[in-house]
């Protein structure tokens, strides 16, 4: 069976690792339960550290490496090039790694809820970019 593999962005992993009892929280039960490969590489892993860290969450060190063991062993790690380079089209300059990450791993979707990233489909071709409730209800 193939698995889809899968672009997660930081919102999404964050919702699915620290809100429990969110709707994205089942994106957790999907890649422990190997359904889909979650795609990372240096940057989304430092970026996810780091906004793990944000106080708002109020989590501990032990916590967050607690957070990042529920899904950096299922990530399927990818090492890109020029991640930040501008992504035509892109609002949020920042958001770009994901595209990369998405676009040289070949990736079968970029999963987002983020306004910025949904604002390229439909521009972006070379893979489809879904919100996380249509990515789930394809588990349904």
């Amino acid at each position: 069976m193939n698995r889809l593999r899968v672009v997660l962005d930081t919102n999404c992993l964050v919702s699915a690792l620290v809100f429990q009892h969110s709707r994205l929280s089942t994106l957790r039960t999907h890649w422990q339960a190997l359904r889909f490969i979650p795609l990372g590489c240096r940057e989304t892993v430092k970026e996810l550290i780091r906004v793990l860290a944000y106080p708002k969450f109020r989590l501990s060190r032990q916590e967050i490496e607690s957070l990042l063991g529920d899904v950096v062993p299922f990530f399927e790690t990818v090492e890109i090039q020029d991640a930040y380079a501008p992504v035509a089209g892109l609002r949020d300059a920042q958001d770009a790694v994901f595209f990369h990450l998405a676009r040289q791993s070949s990736a079968d979707a970029l999963v987002s809820g983020d306004e910025d990233i949904l604002a390229m489909q439909g521009i972006c071709t070379t893979f489809p970019i879904v919100r996380p409730t249509d990515f789930l209800r394809s588990f349904d």
